[in-house]
């Protein structure tokens, strides 16, 4: 094992390998499915049943220490945001914000996600082509979340702009610069004056539904979350909820260009597209990798992690793992649609799975009502790349 771990490298702040890292994580999975990185000191689990049982377990794999890796730290994470922490704490809080989308709630967007699609795509019928992502595919979900929240549509722009500015990366420390973190200071300041406001005067969305709030205290008793606690919350579901449909369309738009034969049948059938959703989420996994924190040693496939390691979630290899899916590697919209790990598992389940499914289904949908086919200009096409998403910033469409 020791040698082999010598001849197969893997990091997630490498560009390079990032650009196409299926081969690489392949050669994880057969030869080498604990991995060790000594240089930035953390392990790494790239087999299907090995990611899903670990997102299974949050009791030995701790989400306390932070999930993206420049930020994993020898202590608990600092902070309010859910997604680092476990429960009780976790279990207290995500009562409280699953309320949100709730499947009456999520279902009552689907006018509101059409008449967004229909303003965002309708200027461009009969043009010569757009950026998929830039003018669609990262537009859309920012303004679904933000209609959600209750940002003033005159901000919205601005706080697009912000969570794009946030997945700012530099080489050699990831997301953590000054370009992202004042991006990210001046989001929490926003979404802070944003709830302070509604202190007094509440309206009818999410971020008057977070001051409102209460939740259970240890005592029994109840308390309303605080103006820190409940930024942190419209943070979080304002990132997330934009990043992954960003991600998710941007991919569309180039595997489904790739595939040609199968996006004339999608366009004939938009019957098939739900599944080819998940088919998407599986292919090419908007967010790869999740980091936890070992609170006991964990043996598999013979290596022993011990307790207190970094281990990173590769959820993006999991997603073509042969020894889970027939032929992995091929796209394929007519595929079952089996289970994938692209949301998490167990109680770190993306809460926003049904709308990002939902925004994903009416935004191929709508796209395949004005344009059955397209050309990817691959030259002019930018991708993102964090130790977390990876995905495409500009995606330059040609139309016929």
């Amino acid at each position: 094992m020791a040698d082999t771990m010598e001849t197969v490298y893997w990091d997630p702040f490498d560009p390079v390998v990032d650009a196409d890292p299926h081969a690489t994580w392949k050669r994880l999975r057969d030869e080498a499915p604990v991995y060790r990185n000594d240089r930035y000191g953390f392990w790494a689990l790239s087999r299907f049943a090995d990611v899903e049982a670990a997102h299974r377990d949050p009791a030995t794999f701790s989400s306390s220490h932070g999930t993206v890796l420049e930020i994993m730290g020898d202590e608990p994470f600092q902070g309010g945001m859910m997604i680092f922490m476990d429960p009780p704490e976790h279990t207290m809080l995500r009562a409280l914000v699953s309320r949100a989308f709730t499947p009456r709630r999520v279902a009552a967007l689907e006018e509101r996600i059409r008449g967004l699609c229909a303003e965002l795509l309708d200027p461009h019928v009969g043009g010569g082509g757009f950026d998929f992502v830039q003018d669609f595919g990262a537009a859309l979900p920012a303004m679904v979340i933000a209609t959600l929240l209750g940002i003033p549509a005159e901000d919205q722009a601005r706080a697009h702009h912000l969570i794009d500015t946030t997945f700012h990366i530099e080489e050699g420390v990831g997301m953590i610069n000054d370009v992202s973190l004042s991006a990210r200071i001046e989001l929490h300041e926003y979404l802070t004056a944003q709830l302070a406001a509604r202190v007094g005067e509440p309206r009818d969305d999410m971020l008057s539904d977070l001051v409102r709030a209460e939740v259970k205290t240890p005592d029994g008793g109840t308390r309303r979350l605080t103006l820190k606690e409940s930024a942190d919350f419209a943070d979080l579901l304002i990132s997330a909820g934009t990043e992954t449909v960003a991600r998710l369309l941007g991919w569309a738009a180039v595997v489904l260009d790739e595939h040609p034969d199968q996006r004339a049948e999608l366009a004939a059938e938009p019957g098939l597209i739900p599944a080819t959703v998940e088919e998407l989420l599986r292919y090419e996994a908007p967010s790869p990798v999740q980091g936890r924190w070992t609170t006991r040693p964990v043996e598999l496939h013979g290596v022993t992690i011990p307790e207190g390691s970094k281990v990173l979630l590769i959820t993006g290899s999991a997603g073509r793992d042969e020894r889970r899916y027939p032929h992995a590697d091929r796209f394929d919209v007519h595929r079952p649609a089996e289970q994938h790990v692209s949301f998490g598992h167990g109680i770190h389940f993306c809460l926003g799975a049904a709308l990002a499914r939902l925004e994903g289904r009416i935004g191929l949908e709508e796209t395949f009502r004005r344009f059955p086919t397209w050309r990817v200009d691959r030259e002019r096409a930018v991708r993102l790349h964090t130790s977390t998403v990876r995905g495409w910033s500009s995606v330059p469409v040609e139309l016929p």
